[in-house]
Order: C-alpha cells, then sequence, then structure tokens
C-alpha cells in the first residue's frame, strides 16, 4: 500500500515535506548487516486513567509527563481543593474531561464542563470545587497565547460561587519550577473575599475546540496545545515531527496508533508519548476526539504504563 509521509517541524516553524512511502517497507526494520549502525529503540507506551469516577479520599494530582520546563497532570476531584495556588512562572492550563468543577480565581468564577479548557495566567490565585469529576493540568512556562476566537464564556466575579460558599480565612500557596511537589515558596493565609472580589477587565476564557481535523488553541515558545477530531481513517496518512515530541489523550472513540515504534490500541483515558522523528498515522472506524501536545523538548514520562506498543 502506497501511503504519504508529512515532515513537519512544529511547534517552531511550519514548513513541510511530503514523501510517498511504501507503508510495509516504512515500519520495517532494515536488514541485518556486518555493522549495526542503529539503536533498538523502545516501543510506545500508553498510560491509563479511567475516565468514569471512582470514589476515594483526598489525593494531589499524579504526574504522567514531566520535564524542566513542562508538566502534564491527572486529577479528580469530589471535594474542595484545601488551598488557593499562584505560580510564579507558568500558565497553568487545564483541560475538562467528565463531570463539574468551579474554578475560582481572582480574575473571576466559571463554570467547567466536559470538553471546556481554560487558562490560568502566571501569577493568578486560583482554587477549585469538583463533583465526581476529572481533568488534564499542563504547566507551561509563561507567556502562553491563547485562541480567543474559540471562547464560549468568561469568568466573572459570583458570589456565592458555588451552594453552600461562605467567605473565609483561607491558606494560599505560592510555587515556582513549574508548580511541582515541594516548590512551594511562600504560604500565608488570606481573606478569600477580598481576593476573589477584585473587579476588572482581565478574565479566564473558557475555550472548546470546532471540529473537524487539529485546531490550535494555546501556543508558547515551546509548546501547542489542541484538539484533534478523526473522522473514519484508514491511517494513509503518516506524519513525522522532526523537532517536538507529541502527546495525545484519547478523549473518545478509539483507534489504532500504528508508528515505527509499533502499534496501539487506544480508547478513553489513555495517554501515549510519541518521540520526535518517529512516524505515525490513526486507523479509527467511528469518529475519534483526542487532545494533541506538542513539545519542542524531550517530556519523559513519570506514570506507570498500562500497555505497551505491539510490533
Amino acid at each position: 500500500m502506497i501511503v504519504n509521509e508529512v515532515i513537519d517541524g512544529l511547534p517552531y516553524n511550519p514548513e513541510v515535506r511530503t514523501v510517498a512511502r511504501r507503508r510495509d517497507l516504512l515500519l520495517s526494520d532494515p536488514p541485518a548487516g556486518p555493522v549495526k549502525l542503529w539503536q533498538d529503540l523502545t516501543p510506545l507506551e500508553a498510560v491509563h486513567f479511567p475516565q468514569e469516577y471512582v470514589h476515594e479520599g483526598f489525593a494531589p494530582p499524579r504526574g504522567v509527563y514531566e520535564s524542566d520546563f513542562l508538566r502534564v497532570e491527572w486529577q479528580k476531584m469530589d471535594f474542595r481543593q484545601p488551598f488557593y495556588h499562584r505560580n510564579c512562572d507558568v500558565d497553568e492550563i487545564s483541560y475538562q474531561i467528565a463531570g463539574e468543577r468551579t474554578l475560582m480565581t481572582e480574575l473571576g468564577s466559571v463554570e467547567q464542563r466536559p470538553g471546556d479548557f481554560s487558562r490560568i495566567p502566571v501569577g493568578v490565585a486560583h482554587d477549585n470545587y469538583g463533583r465526581q469529576e476529572s481533568h488534564i493540568l499542563f504547566y507551561v512556562p509563561a507567556p502562553v497565547t491563547e485562541e480567543s476566537a474559540w471562547a464560549v464564556k468568561r469568568s466573572e466575579p459570583v458570589f456565592p460561587p458555588f451552594p453552600g460558599w461562605a467567605p473565609r480565612t483561607v491558606t494560599e500557596l505560592v510555587t515556582e519550577c513549574l508548580g511541582g511537589p515541594e516548590h512551594d515558596v511562600s504560604a500565608f493565609q488570606t481573606d478569600e473575599q477580598l481576593l476573589l472580589d477584585r473587579k476588572g477587565e482581565e478574565a479566564i476564557q473558557v475555550l472548546r475546540a470546532p471540529d473537524p481535523g487539529t485546531t490550535w488553541l494555546y501556543r508558547s515558545a515551546h509548546v501547542w496545545i489542541g484538539s484533534t477530531r478523526l473522522a473514519p481513517s484508514d491511517g494513509s496518512a503518516f506524519h513525522r515531527h522532526r523537532s517536538a515530541d507529541e502527546i495525545q489523550y484519547q478523549i473518545s472513540g478509539r483507534r489504532t496508533l500504528i508508528s515505527q515504534r509499533g502499534t496501539l490500541d487506544l480508547e478513553p483515558g489513555d495517554f501515549v508519548r510519541v518521540p520526535l522523528g518517529c512516524a505515525f498515522t490513526s486507523v479509527c472506524e467511528e469518529q475519534s476526539t483526542h487532545l494533541t501536545l506538542l513539545s519542542g523538548r524531550p517530556v519523559p514520562q513519570v506514570a506507570p504504563a498500562a500497555k505497551t506498543a505491539r510490533r
């Protein structure tokens, strides 16, 4: 079967090249010779967190991928976060997987529903109240620009921000180093009413991606974040990034990810990272939606794998 491979330089350079390939050769190993000039590369791995809510006590976010310039976390909540958080160095982007979550910030409060993206600018204090929900967090060095054309709502001062809320004295935590554990630089008490009652033109925008194809919602110097919606596909279009790793999170539908590092059957709740320089494509018999993150620097996996790609 003849397929097309698109080689691009995202997120740094939009220049692309298209190469015709024989698929069987593209996915094959070179023949053995007197001298081996290539490495035995590790197969792709998938990390999985169920999308269905299962009750448990308070637990911090689970790290999925992490480096010195990007962190990706998964979190579920059926409680209120026990402190307000303020990042010193990153914009904090979230994607709502399931359930409902009230995001409270000094730029106003806003409700998060499945499919919603939001960005908390660097230096803005925030808290969350989740109800049997789960979401993904991306900690990206500021500044991050967002595509306001896809905004569907904005935060505003709301009192009470959720039923049963009452103003109180709360803890505020200030962190550096991508908001990572044990990187707090200050912790103190603050008046919640004063924090949430700030008025101004700046607000948190909630974005939703249109369909079909890939829609880029956020961009920084080294990271792009967006959403990809695929129609049924036979996998005849391969991609290879020469400047970026691609992290994917399967939102809905099922698909088979075929790559030069093996084949994975992906279901909702799966994360996978395709390294720079590795050709890949997707096969699906139904509509499939996944998050797409391009990272111009390596982002190692820190969560245990749920499954490994087969040859």
